[in-house]
């Protein structure tokens, strides 16, 4: 998913897991997505360097699509996380055609819980000015609207280790996960992104 230089600032301090519930939506009526639906995000099913969940009970099909090397269009109640702080969701067939159906959320998230900060298709831009949709429509078709290395979105400022680093630190996990020194460094490459990022004005990851 992934793919964002501004993004990823309001992300690195979030987290995210999602609670399956609500198996059988019909497509004309929106999945229920509240605070309470997104948790520790390395509590979530890992595929390559992201993570994925389910709020309809359907983590195999989600799962599926997300490991399938020719791609394909996830299931409604797919939840996809690169970082703590941003998420997206696949609503029922029809809800949004220009956005694949993709509900896009900006999280506020700590020890104490998760809120939603920002949700909505196209118009969703975080606290950096960066645009969700704006980036993810850049992904070729097959990716549904998902970002990784060679889907066809502008890559994200951060390496793989700083993403590994942010998903690890997220403050919602209990117990915290253990960081090792290499983790720690790899904090400390983050911040400064973030600050070149808050200071120059480049458009963030989302």
């Amino acid at each position: 998913m992934v793919n964002h230089t501004k993004l990823l600032l309001g992300l690195a301090l979030s987290t995210v897991l999602v609670v399956p519930a609500f198996a059988d939506k019909s497509k004309n009526e929106s999945i229920p997505v509240s605070d309470s639906s997104f948790q520790c995000i390395t509590k979530m099913t890992p595929v390559r360097g992201f993570y994925v969940a389910s709020l309809t009970g359907k983590l195999n099909e989600t799962v599926a699509v997300a490991k399938s090397n020719k791609g394909g269009a996830y299931p409604p109640g797919s939840v996809v996380q690169l970082i703590p702080g941003e998420v997206m969701v696949k609503q029922p067939k029809g809800t949004n055609p220009q956005t694949h159906d993709w509900e896009f959320f900006e999280l506020d998230v700590d020890a104490k819980g998760t809120k939603i900060r920002k949700r909505g298709y196209t118009d969703v831009v975080n606290r950096f000015g960066g645009n969700c949709f704006a980036c993810h429509v850049q992904a070729k078709p097959q990716w549904d609207l998902v970002c990784e290395k060679n889907h066809g979105c502008q890559p994200i400022p951060l390496t793989d280790a700083m993403i590994k680093a942010l998903q690890l630190s997220d403050p919602r996990c209990s117990p915290a996960n253990k960081l090792s020194e290499a983790d720690k460094k790899a904090l400390q490459e983050v911040s400064e992104v973030f600050k070149k990022i808050s200071t120059s004005g480049v458009e963030g990851p989302k």
